[in-house]
């Protein structure tokens, strides 16, 4: 099993420009290698450029810009080219797939932000003074960078990243550990129903209100983000304004990404088996399709885009999609079991009798049966039926 641990780094002020150096660096060799493909591909009968010719290449620029680029790691350099490589494999995958391309883009230095290490001992070293106290992780052309190491590392480590987050850099590591010991039987089950209203519900009757952390600081939000852009281009206020409203959006995601990680490890600890919805979130915060006015040409009918931007947003708040991925990473190092099931009808189908309708649900949070009269939480009979269908599916795959 691989987890990953990530660590603030207290490089001094000749590091940090060393660490600024070596990501503008990297984010060049990633734009010329994009730029001997395009031009590949236009001017020489459409040529196809591929990773291996681009990595041969290495030695030779290492050799004529010693001061630049001969200075960092030879394996990191390959992994750039990888990413690279790796984009054009999603990009030609996203054409046979009949979605939208989204060709590779040329990356500006604000915006490259990592540098991977394939290896640990090669080009980097975690925990490279051992002796001392203060672990340090050694960088080739940096040298030994302090770690603000909080927890300790268990397992072998085998990648090695470094990212800037605003002034902030950061060490994330991808750490070989095995099989875990799981966690002692609890013999439970349950059905969990995500919402807005509450962060989910679950099929005893329990819920998780929705802490909504954006809604909380948006208007400091909307402020910074006016603010920024009355600001002029390329200015030290526009940095200054920028760098404020960066701090407030990583303040809510680390708020957001505690809440979803404490919520998962109550889940994992307190159940052997763990139903949810197979939520398609990239579907239900699609964008609804313009209304054209027949037979006039520019104009268009309301779609009620307005209040789906709003519905939109609230799903992008909630944090499905990053709540189930901790959720299915937590359970997977405890032995537990996470099942995904259809979501159709969970919210109106009656765990009592069976019967579904739409009637059954006359509002957000009321469920009432119109057959045999049950009544409870629409979000606690959800997770009852999901909890049920999870339950069905699990003893069809094991028959």
């Amino acid at each position: 099993m691989i987890r990953a641990y990530k660590f603030l780094l207290r490089p001094t002020v000749g590091q940090q420009g060393a660490l600024s150096a070596m990501l503008r660096d990297h984010c060049t060799l990633y734009n010329a290698a994009l730029q001997e493909r395009r031009d590949a591909y236009r001017h020489a009968s459409k040529t196809t450029v591929r990773y291996g010719m681009q990595s041969d290449q290495l030695k030779e620029i290492r050799a004529l810009d010693v001061d630049g680029q001969g200075r960092w790691s030879f394996s990191s350099q390959q992994a750039t080219l990888r990413r690279l490589e790796k984009a054009f494999s999603d990009f030609f995958r996203r054409i046979k797939e009949g979605r939208k391309p989204g060709y590779p883009r040329f990356r500006s230095a604000k915006r490259f932000d990592t540098v991977d290490f394939p290896k640990d001992g090669d080009g980097c070293r975690w925990d490279s003074t051992p002796h001392e106290p203060v672990t340090r992780v050694r960088l080739r052309g940096i040298g030994h960078v302090r770690v603000h190491q909080h927890r300790a590392v268990v397992g072998r480590v085998k990648t090695i990243s470094v990212k800037r987050e605003g002034k902030r850099w950061y060490v994330i590591l991808s750490v070989d550990v095995g099989r875990p010991d799981p966690l002692p039987a609890t013999g439970s089950a349950v059905g969990i129903d995500m919402g807005i209203n509450n962060f989910l519900a679950d099929s005893s009757g329990a819920m998780v209100p929705n802490p909504r952390f954006g809604t909380k600081v948006r208007e400091e939000l909307d402020g910074a983000q006016r603010a920024l852009s009355r600001c002029e281009r390329d200015s030290q206020r526009r940095r200054k304004a920028a760098e404020t409203l960066a701090r407030l959006h990583r303040k809510v995601r680390r708020q957001r990404l505690d809440h979803a990680h404490k919520t998962a490890l109550n889940l994992v600890r307190a159940h052997d088996f763990i139903a949810h919805e197979d939520l398609r979130i990239l579907n239900m915060t699609k964008r609804p399709a313009p209304k054209p006015v027949p037979g006039a040409a520019g104009e268009f009918l309301p779609n009620g885009a307005a209040a789906k931007s709003g519905l939109n947003r609230a799903i992008s708040e909630v944090g499905w999609g990053v709540f189930l991925a901790i959720l299915a990473a937590k359970a997977e190092g405890a032995g537990r079991q996470v099942m995904a099931v259809d979501l159709r009808n969970t919210s109106r189908r009656c765990p009592a009798c069976g019967h579904t309708a739409e009637e059954n649900r006359p509002t957000q949070s009321r469920f009432s049966c119109v057959s045999c009269g049950h009544t409870a939480h629409a979000d606690t009979v959800g997770a009852q039926n999901v909890l049920r269908a999870g339950l069905a599916r699990r003893e069809a795959a094991t028959a």
